[in-house]
């Protein structure tokens, strides 16, 4: 696969194509591995709390609408 980078200009109509550069790919692939642990840092993080919940609601012996009802 070839990264590259399209430049499209309105006032002439112009389209420009040209390759990333190897400083370019770096900064891209250093930018998706950024991206990814955080992504998992973020799941981690939701099925924690979402296993906080449950068991919350286990032990309370309620149901996660009936601990709705008693926020309203």
């Amino acid at each position: 696969m070839t990264l590259q980078h399209t430049i499209y200009d309105l006032n002439t109509g112009e389209t420009t194509v040209r390759d990333y550069t190897k400083d370019e790919i770096k900064a891209y692939e250093d930018e998706r591995k950024n991206n990814k642990e955080v992504n998992e840092a973020i799941q981690a993080e939701a099925e924690a709390k979402a296993t906080a919940k449950a068991a919350l609601l286990n032990k309370l012996g309620i149901t996660a609408e009936e601990a709705a009802l008693l926020l309203l």
